[in-house]
């Protein structure tokens, strides 16, 4: 007789494959280093990689040769959450397929792993979609555009964000209504402009590309919505949004919708206060002397996005030089990247929240001058502003000639993020002049779309959705 073997046992060796592949490819070499080769060594190196990965080859995707169950992908990743609000994520993913897909990156990091890859590694956002960008104040007040969502920050192989942003774009620009032909146009203007903009900060003076901005951004009509929003998302807004009076005194209290916003005291509250102390000593001299002219006024549990949710997430309203001074501060759980069980082993256990504030740093021209981390319950945090001028893209704003000038500036803003925490020689180098990268991103993009529309339908069956929903399912399919 011939032994069964169960689906999970093979999953399992070809991830131990996958894993095998990323942590003892040649190229780990290329971390950052004080001795590295001349700009033309690493440019050759960068080719070297073509035989390793041909450039024609990221364009394959055969889900029947390397899937895996997304279903039990996702239930693994809501261990350790919110139990309550496990529901809500599943609802919030259950609203359209790029909804799912924002919360399934557990899935997709599964799926990148299993297939071959440059390991030509760079610091990666982990999670580049078109809503991961958008605006915020930097230090000196100004509105910047540019990716701001790290929560999957980690060291990976750079494609890994180009084709995760690739994709996204076919989804939202489907969600938006956009046809395929529109969308592929749209890809191929991302990834045309990522190799554009890299070749030129392939040629920049080092310090000159750290100071790099991206000038043109007001004339780039979804950008500049964005931005107008953003000049009135201030914290006096917040604090009309998110706050009423109290009903004993004269301060104001967080408004209470749960189970988005609740309102926290007690020992909850004396914990997240007691970890101020940790994130104060994250900052700068400078920056903490900030942070002590404000006092704490009320604490909240919120819950954001759609992949956080249930993950542990905290707001401290704070006022400075009185009630028109107010700061409000997100203390946001963070796990580790979803990539790290693929990935070398040298990603060993550490804070969590720094890792992700690092990580932000060193993608970001400016970053939130706040930003920092701290640990409350032996759970790690990133502390950051809660919308200080902060705004994203709405999916409907996707659509005919918008969707391509987005995402010609999602490939420029994410060349940039590369070149400034990677190697953008070995990058240039094995991504080249011609177009069959670019080609087979844009096949690879059309493959992974369809198969996350699939695995929505997957999850619109399963137990997570609710019963009406599940219903209406089954009454079309009887039609």
């Amino acid at each position: 007789m011939v032994s069964m073997v169960s689906k999970e046992t093979i999953f399992s060796a070809r991830l131990k494959k996958a894993r095998l592949r990323c942590m003892f490819s040649p190229a780990m070499a290329n971390l950052p280093s004080l001795h590295i080769g001349s700009s033309e060594d690493r440019r050759s190196l960068g080719q070297a990689r073509r035989k390793q990965m041909k450039r024609q080859n990221h364009g394959l995707w055969d889900a029947k040769r390397h899937r895996h169950e997304p279903l039990k992908l996702l239930e693994e990743s809501m261990r350790g959450r919110v139990p309550a609000l496990v529901p809500l994520k599943y609802e919030r993913m259950l609203v359209s397929p790029f909804g799912y897909f924002r919360g399934a990156v557990p899935v997709m990091a599964a799926d990148l792993a299993l297939l071959p890859n440059t390991g030509i590694v760079n610091q990666i956002c982990g999670d580049a979609h078109v809503r991961n960008l958008g605006a915020y104040a930097a230090p000196d007040g100004r509105l910047v555009f540019d990716i701001n969502d790290f929560d999957e920050t980690t060291r990976a192989p750079f494609e890994w964000d180009l084709k995760r942003l690739s994709v996204s774009l076919v989804l939202a620009g489907r969600e938006a209504g956009a046809k395929d032909s529109f969308a592929k146009d749209a890809v191929w203007a991302f990834l045309d402009q990522y190799r554009k903009c890299a070749r030129i900060f392939a040629k920049l003076p080092v310090l000159e590309l750290a100071r790099y901005q991206v000038h043109r951004l007001r004339k780039v009509a979804p950008v500049s919505e964005i931005l107008l929003k953003a000049e009135r998302a201030t914290p006096m807004h917040t604090l009309e949004t998110l706050t009423i009076p109290a009903k004993r005194g004269t301060g104001r209290i967080f408004r209470e919708n749960k189970p988005v916003l609740t309102r926290i005291g007690g020992s909850q509250a004396r914990r997240v206060l007691a970890a101020m102390k940790e994130y104060s000593e994250s900052l700068s001299p400078a920056r903490q002397h900030l942070l002590a002219q404000y006092r704490p006024v009320d604490e909240c549990f919120k819950v954001v996005g759609t992949g956080s949710v249930g993950t542990r997430d905290f707001c401290v309203y704070m006022e400075g030089n009185g009630s028109g001074d107010p700061l409000f501060l997100q203390i946001k759980e963070e796990v580790g990247s979803a990539y790290l069980p693929y990935l070398s082993d040298r990603a060993k256990k550490s804070h969590w929240g720094r890792l992700v504030a690092e990580g932000q740093l060193a993608m970001q021209m400016q970053s939130d001058p706040l930003l920092g981390w701290t640990t409350i319950a032996n759970r790690d945090y990133l502390v950051r502003q809660l919308n200080d001028h902060k705004a994203a893209i709405a999916v409907e704003a996707l659509k005919g000639p918008g969707l391509a000038a987005y995402a010609e500036v999602c490939g420029e803003l994410l060349a940039r993020g590369h070149a400034r925490s990677g190697d953008v020689q070995m990058i240039v180098g094995y991504i080249g002049n011609g177009e069959s990268f670019a080609e087979a991103i844009v096949d690879f993009a059309i493959a992974y779309a369809d198969q996350t529309e699939a695995d929505w339908e997957k999850l619109r069956k399963s137990k997570h959705a609710p019963r009406g929903t599940r219903r209406a399912k089954a009454a079309v399919a009887k039609r």
